[in-house]
């Protein structure tokens, strides 16, 4: 079968699509597609595989063999499903590959913010530290995050491995999700209380109608004064002139987020160069082990669908 990989280089230089993929046929790989590319270049494809590429109605219609969609990802808002589904086209997404990648960044952001790691490191690297009085030199505020109460927003495989981690380190744990389930140690509450209540809100849910811009003026004006945001799900989640304006005005103490609204992110993104926001680009999915599980996933995906068994299904 002839097979198009519309965005290779989103899974880094260090990955070999073809090795993974040449068994199963004539392999075509691009490292990036525009929009305006999608439709000829899977025009004739029997198979797709993409990560961020978006793929709609009207490509798929230039593509009368397509019957499979494979997606580098857990997310799928990038993809026409219904369109798919009218089509007889399979979509199958990799849940749960990035669980342990995303809940370690998430705490290492967390982290990073209570302990003040890059500011003790930037007062070190310039050579400050041998002209202190003392050997503990206080010039920022650092906290113990044992104790505080972290606001957990979606409780899929990322929700429950943060709030695991949450419980290891003595945080107490509030939930909001559209479908709570028992869980030890875990409380499930409304959003306003969440918010009410959080000294940290971290942010795993899928970006959908929904929650599209669940985070905005609004929000984050009823969220705990001080309470620390942090996201690392999708950027259309927040309104980010409104996450702006909570960190620079309050209520919030600061925020820290792996994903904007348009990535790469631009140069007029609202969160850009503001004090008190850590900005990572997009890489709590990316560690070298979650890559390769990854490609294992979809993989096994092909396979599964070609030998009449399709998993992972959207």
């Amino acid at each position: 079968m002839r097979l198009v990989l519309t965005d290779a280089a989103t899974l880094g230089e260090d990955i070999s699509p073809q090795e993974w993929f040449a068994p199963f046929g004539e392999v075509e790989i691009y490292p990036l597609t525009q929009p305006a590319q999608v439709a000829e270049r899977i025009a004739g494809a029997q198979a797709v595989l993409c990560n961020k590429t978006r793929i709609a109605a009207a490509d798929m219609e230039q593509a009368p063999q397509l019957r499979y969609i494979g997606l580098f990802a857990t997310g799928y808002n990038n993809i026409d499903v219904e369109a798919a589904h009218r089509r007889g086209i399979t979509v199958c997404n990799v849940p749960g590959y990035s669980t342990d990648a995303v809940a370690q960044h998430t705490f290492a952001l967390l982290l990073a913010r209570y302990s003040r790691v890059a500011e003790f490191d930037a007062y070190t690297r310039a050579g400050r530290w041998q002209y202190s009085r003392t050997f503990s030199p206080y010039l920022y505020q650092t906290h113990e995050v044992t104790g505080r109460t972290i606001g957990i927003v979606g409780y899929g495989s990322i929700g429950r491995r943060v709030a695991q981690i949450a419980q290891a380190i003595g945080m107490k744990v509030l939930v909001y999700t559209r479908t709570p389930r028992p869980a030890e140690g875990v409380t499930f509450v409304s959003f306003p209380q969440l918010l009410r209540e959080s000294d940290v809100i971290t942010v795993h849910c899928p970006l959908n109608a929904a929650s599209e811009k669940m985070f905005d003026a609004a929000a984050f004006a009823a969220c705990k004064p001080g309470a620390y945001f942090i996201n690392t799900a999708r950027g259309g989640v927040v309104d980010e002139a409104a996450l702006r304006d909570a960190v620079l005005h309050g209520p919030l103490s600061g925020a820290a987020v792996d994903v904007v609204t348009q990535e790469p992110m631009p140069g007029d993104c609202p969160l850009a160069g503001v004090p008190g926001i850590t900005i990572t680009p997009h890489v709590a999915w990316a560690p070298v082990e979650t890559r390769g599980r990854l490609m294992q996933m979809v993989q096994d995906n092909l396979r599964a669908f070609l030998a009449g068994r399709p998993q992972n299904t959207v």
